[in-house]
């Protein structure tokens, strides 16, 4: 079962990169756009700060993805179960990327600039990353109890 929910977000979350987070009566300040996605808001950045880019392009995209396939790797026994840890670390700052669209709504909404709303990408977006992060924590209770098994039943 972890095997496939695994999969589907190799497909689900390139879906949410693509779907609205965010929607505004006027352009949003710092994209220039009413509407963002994680790939259109990562448009606007490389245009306006590479620094902040590069850092939103790793955790939106490159740090959840990677995890993925290492959770994947791991379920067809292709990779040891050892890097579980470094692949929890990754599916953190993923989160931390979810915490970045909340703040800036906070932000906007804050200064009365223009009324925004979250669109279903956002929750779209953020289910994929806590789906990742169960998997992975379930995948590594499997790991202790396989450990906790084969370690009884040697003695």
């Amino acid at each position: 079962m972890l095997k496939l929910a695994n999969l589907a977000l190799l497909l689900l979350f390139p879906v949410s990169w693509f779907a609205p987070l965010l929607r505004a009566g006027i352009d949003l300040p710092l994209f220039g756009v009413s509407e963002i996605s994680v790939i259109s808001g990562l448009q606007s950045l490389w245009q306006s700060d590479v620094a902040l880019a590069l850092l939103v392009t790793f955790l939106a995209v490159f740090a959840p993805y990677l995890k993925t396939i290492g959770l994947a790797l791991i379920h067809f026994g292709m990779m040891r179960r050892k890097v579980l840890p470094a692949l929890e670390i990754l599916g953190k700052l993923a989160m931390a990327d979810v915490f970045l669209i909340a703040l800036y709504v906070v932000v906007v909404k804050g200064v009365g600039y223009a009324r925004v709303d979250t669109a279903w990408g956002l929750y779209l977006f953020t289910g994929c990353v806590l789906a990742s992060i169960a998997i992975s924590h379930l995948s590594g209770r499997r790991r202790a109890q396989g450990l906790e098994v084969s370690g009884t039943s040697g003695g």
